[in-house]
């Protein structure tokens, strides 16, 4: 890329966001409000060079990492636009405004927003036709997939841009084509975060049980093969028809509470609370993601070993690297 990328918005998103970006040699300008952003980013950037030495990349050049004082100056002469402000549209719109106004014309403005239709966030914006979500995942500097979202008044080529932008910088990115709220990620794992609310609301288990299950269980199958290609497999030899002919009535048993979600009282925001507590408490914040980062960046080396699922994009981003 031959311009620099503004980053608008440095929490734990557009921080993650930067460190993925300078590690692929590119330029970075950030904009962020918050009095600790420059302490942030640092230690976000050095995470994420601690995960990219787990995964055996060598990074022959970084881009520079630049904290600026208002959009204008993060944005003006941008090659893209990732905004990565709270999720809320009333403080999202106005900022991506600002940004519209004071980018070129042509350059791709990307909201990593988790759930929020673009065609709820172009309307008033300069050019509406470049705007497009670019959903990521936590870490961003380690992760690989990205969604990619167009609205209403999106055009193709600005949707071609970003992905090929993505690409760039060594992620996976998947078109979104039927714009939904929360796209396809959140829509799954929000079925999942209802019923571990439900098996704690209802005392059947601990916020630790339930991890266990997930991680010591299905959490390993879908790392690599996802949901379909599991379920495949489970049907044997006859394959998914048998499957789904096989376990498909299930889905009319009364198994879950997809419909409803318990309330969220004060008793069970503090009962989960604890019991998480209990769980990871005795980490801070960066140990925790350190931790995750090398688990991660073990299972991703063992699937770039078998040339298989996101290990194949780490192979690609090790020699786009070399």
């Amino acid at each position: 890329m031959e311009r620099h990328v503004a980053i608008v918005g440095a929490g734990v998103i557009g921080s993650a966001w930067a460190a993925r970006f300078a590690l692929h040699g590119i330029d970075v300008k950030v904009t962020d409000p918050a009095p600790d952003v420059e302490r942030v980013l640092d230690e976000v950037l050095a995470n994420a060079r601690a995960a990219w030495t787990h995964l055996g990349l060598v990074v022959a050049h970084e881009g520079t990492i630049s904290v600026v004082g208002s959009i204008e100056d993060a944005v003006a002469g941008a090659g893209h636009v990732q905004e990565s402000a709270p999720e809320n549209p009333a403080v999202k719109i106005p900022i991506l405004e600002a940004i519209a106004a004071a980018c070129p014309p042509e350059t791709v403005i990307a909201s990593s927003t988790s759930g929020i239709k673009p065609s709820d966030l172009q309307p008033t914006i300069d050019n509406p036709g470049r705007l497009v979500v670019g959903h990521p995942y936590n870490p961003v500097y380690l992760l690989p997939l990205v969604e990619v979202v167009g609205g209403v008044a999106t055009d193709d080529a600005a949707v071609q841009r970003a992905m090929a932008t993505y690409t760039e910088i060594s992620m996976k990115p998947v078109h979104v084509r039927v714009e939904i709220d929360a796209f396809i990620g959140d829509r799954l794992l929000e079925a999942v975060w209802r019923e571990a609310l439900w098996l704690v609301n209802d005392g059947v288990a601990t916020t630790e049980e339930i991890d266990d299950v997930i991680r010591y269980g299905f959490g390993l199958r879908w790392a690599q093969m996802g949901l379909f290609e599991t379920y495949r497999i489970a049907g044997g030899e006859g394959g998914m028809a048998h499957f789904i002919r096989q376990f498909g009535p299930c889905l009319q048993w009364p198994w879950t509470k997809l419909v409803d979600v318990p309330e969220l009282t004060e008793e069970l925001v503090q009962t989960i609370a604890e019991q998480s507590d209990l769980q990871s408490g005795h980490h801070d914040l960066r140990e925790l993601e350190r931790i995750r980062d090398a688990n991660v960046a073990a299972i991703l080396r063992a699937l770039e070993a078998n040339d298989w699922g996101a290990g194949r994009t780490l192979k690609e981003q090790r020699e786009r690297l070399g």
